[in-house]
């Protein structure tokens, strides 16, 4: 089940559910978009791989009730989580991966 982590792990942005502006990589790692696109340019400073924008869990079940789905069952994560990486750390990454398109990575 995806986490759904209530922060940008760079600036510390508060990123509600329902967030268009949160990305994230295969892990988890969880950013908004102007850390995404402005700092780490779609590179995970954890794992290199590429951001994508975050899904968007439905607020309530819209099937049968006996199916738990939605916010209501499954709530977002209220533990922030902050990147272990060092600001030169990701700006080295960022640069050697920025120029690689994440499939390729």
């Amino acid at each position: 089940m995806l986490d759904l982590r209530p922060n940008c792990e760079l600036c510390d942005r508060d990123l509600a559910p329902d967030a268009t502006s949160a990305r994230i990589c295969s892990y988890e790692c969880t950013y908004c978009a102007p850390c995404a696109d402005a700092v780490l340019e779609n590179v995970c400073p954890t794992c290199g791989g590429g951001l994508t924008p975050r899904p968007i869990r439905p607020r309530q079940a819209y099937r049968h009730p006996d199916i738990s789905l939605g916010l209501g069952f499954h709530p977002a994560s209220a533990t922030r989580k902050h990147s272990r990486w060092s600001r030169e750390d990701i700006a080295a990454m960022t640069a050697r991966l920025k120029n690689v398109a994440p499939e390729d990575r």
